[in-house]
């Protein structure tokens, strides 16, 4: 069965999707993760 696999040829379309997706809320979890430590330290000082 491993036999018949020829690299390359398998369709990603939904793990690009996923991958994308992941990217795209961390990134703004990320960016609200900043925010909230400016806020924090602008109103505690």
């Amino acid at each position: 069965m491993a036999d018949d696999h020829e690299h390359g040829k398998m369709d990603i379309k939904e793990q690009e999707k996923t991958f994308d997706a992941f990217i795209t809320w961390s990134t703004r979890v990320a960016i609200f993760s900043v925010c909230v430590l400016l806020f924090m330290a602008l109103v505690n000082s």
